[in-house]
């Protein structure tokens, strides 16, 4: 596995383990302010998993589209 590939998936595995954590924490009416707390843990780690998978689509697929000028194919 590449590691582009590994670190998507450490920080996927991150965020799920963090996001079961929420739901533990709601069904035990953990203060709110610390929910959220993970929640934000969460959504950050998800941004960067985002980001990565931009930044690796700009450098190999994009620049390919752009490179064979035909940015209207296999457009959805």
């Amino acid at each position: 596995m590449t590691p582009y590939k590994t670190k998507l998936k450490t920080n996927l595995k991150k965020a799920l383990w963090t996001l079961k954590k929420v739901e533990e924490l709601i069904e035990k009416d953990v203060y709110c302010a610390d929910i959220a707390h993970q929640v934000n843990a969460a959504m950050w780690l998800l941004q960067s998993l985002n980001r990565e998978l931009l930044k690796n689509h700009l450098s190999c697929c994009g620049s390919t589209k752009l490179a064979n000028n035909h940015p209207e194919k296999d457009t959805f």
